[in-house]
């Protein structure tokens, strides 16, 4: 079994491939980080549902892509942070997406947040990813 250098990347990666394939479920390994992006992709409206499967040796989140009129609701993603060069913003730096249509995902000192939650709540972080 390979080791992935990037996890997120991996898992935007599989998002992406089945939005564009227009698969409804997918399987991603699970660790704490992927779960809380894949909970805000859920809150945004992005997929319908996920859950984790824990019953497995290698725990794992079952994400239900949301499909509308033969399309994907994910029409974009972009990791933007990584490991080679991390992007950290301000909270009054947090950019908007596709003129506020698209949203933004950090890590900040009170979890993964979206970037309007962040915003909200006063606190900066490192960009993550863009998803549109």
């Amino acid at each position: 079994m390979s080791t992935v250098t990037d996890p997120i990347a991996d898992l935007l990666a599989r998002v992406r491939n089945a939005a564009t394939a227009q698969k409804t479920e997918m399987f991603v390994p699970y660790s704490k980080i992927k779960a809380e992006i894949v909970r805000i992709l859920k809150d945004e409206g992005y997929i319908t549902d996920y859950s984790v499967d824990t019953e497995a040796a290698h725990p794992r989140i079952k994400i239900t892509n949301k499909i509308a009129n033969r399309t994907s609701a994910i029409t974009g993603l972009k990791r933007v942070s990584r490991p080679g060069l991390r992007r950290y913003v301000g909270a009054q730096e947090i950019p908007r997406v596709l003129g506020g249509m698209g949203v933004s995902i950090l890590s900040t000192p009170r979890g993964i947040l979206s970037g309007r939650e962040a915003k909200k709540q006063n606190v900066g972080g490192e960009l993550l990813a863009y998803v549109w």
